[in-house]
């Protein structure tokens, strides 16, 4: 694991970087988190004289990350998404014949 100190590095290290090529970080759609999988702690990261929030969880290429590093959250996540997709599904309304909806496999 990286200290703050590091962290706090490497993210000068981009910002500057970044200057060079004409970018910079947008503080207000960034967001940190640290991972411990005991009690995760604050991160205090300042850019432009502005902090970076601290989140418990983030949802990353539709995965839920959480700072406990498990993954319950995910797993109820993505039930729900299965239940809501399954809802939306008509395969048991009278648009069918009867005799199909009765057939078994």
């Amino acid at each position: 694991m990286y200290s703050d100190a590091v962290l706090l590095g490497m993210i000068d290290r981009l910002t500057e970087t970044g200057k060079c090529y004409g970018m910079e970080i947008n503080v207000d759609k960034t967001k940190v988190m640290s991972t411990k999988k005991k009690q995760a702690s604050l991160i205090y990261i300042m850019i432009d004289q502005k902090q970076w929030e601290n989140v418990e969880y983030l949802n990353y290429m539709g995965g839920l990350i959480t700072n406990d590093a498990r993954c319950t959250h995910e797993i109820k996540s993505r039930i729900a998404m299965a239940k809501a997709a399954f809802n939306k599904k008509t395969l048991f309304t009278i648009k069918f014949d009867l005799n199909l909806r009765k057939r078994k496999h």
